[in-house]
């Protein structure tokens, strides 16, 4: 049963901190795809998307460490 919990946390700080990055790269998988089936607009909006996820996340993550840290 020890094992398993272990297994649980560790999955849980493993999504926690690379979440931003796996869905920065999905979102760029996707504008990629747009691209390439012809919505060319659509495809150069999407791929907006991952720096501004991974913008917003390092923001998130400096609020909470400067929290953390007064």
């Amino acid at each position: 049963m020890a094992e398993v919990y272990f297994y649980y946390i560790y999955n849980m700080k493993f999504l926690e901190k690379y979440y931003p990055i796996l869905l920065a790269f999905l979102s760029f998988l996707y504008s990629i795809y747009l691209w390439f089936s012809g919505e060319q607009l659509e495809g150069l909006y999407v791929g907006l998307w991952p720096v501004t996820i991974l913008a917003f996340a390092i923001a998130i993550r400096q609020r909470r460490n400067d929290d953390l840290n007064q």
